[in-house]
């Protein structure tokens, strides 16, 4: 692989890059990544630390030219013996993909009135899943992009403050 280190941030974004290639690559734009197997130290459990790890994936993912970045929110207690995959919300270029239920799309669109810039582009409802897939253009930088991720978790899924997050795949 190829990589081309941002000459603002050349230490930390090549160890923020170095460090995120080695975690899970496989994922699709169209699929919920797979669930988290194990920890790794691309993760983080307090707003200022998510909102870090979540701009600087997002600067690394751009860097690269990478297809996309997943991020993945810890599941809840009453969560994790469900078969459903823990919250997770996916980067690509300009565009968030992710996956919603009737509420959490309504909790989405009163969300997406106060970042004016992002717009819902699509919504996928198809009859042989439960809930939709938005897709939504984001252009902005890394830190209003990483700001709305943080968000999203708590209030489209419901996360507390101190809910954990992976950036599992870029």
């Amino acid at each position: 692989m190829t990589y081309t280190p941002d000459p603002v941030r050349p230490t930390a974004d090549r160890q923020i890059a170095d460090a995120l290639l080695r975690t899970v690559a496989t994922a699709s734009l169209f699929a919920p990544p797979s669930p988290i197997t194990t920890m790794t130290r691309f993760e983080a459990d307090t707003p200022a630390e998510r909102r870090k790890l979540f701009a600087d994936a997002v600067v690394a993912h751009r860097n690269r030219g990478s297809a996309f970045l997943t991020i993945e929110a810890e599941p809840l207690e009453d969560e994790a013996d469900d078969e459903e995959p823990a919250p997770w919300i996916q980067f690509a270029e300009k565009t968030f993909n992710m996956d919603c239920g009737d509420a959490e799309l309504d909790r989405l669109k009163a969300l997406l009135e106060e970042f004016p810039e992002f717009r819902i582009d699509q919504i996928e409802s198809p009859e042989e899943a439960e809930g939709t897939n938005v897709r939504i253009t984001a252009r902005s930088d890394a830190n209003r992009l990483a700001g709305f991720v943080d968000r999203a978790f708590q209030e489209i899924y419901e996360r507390p403050e101190s809910y954990r997050a992976w950036v599992v795949a870029i």
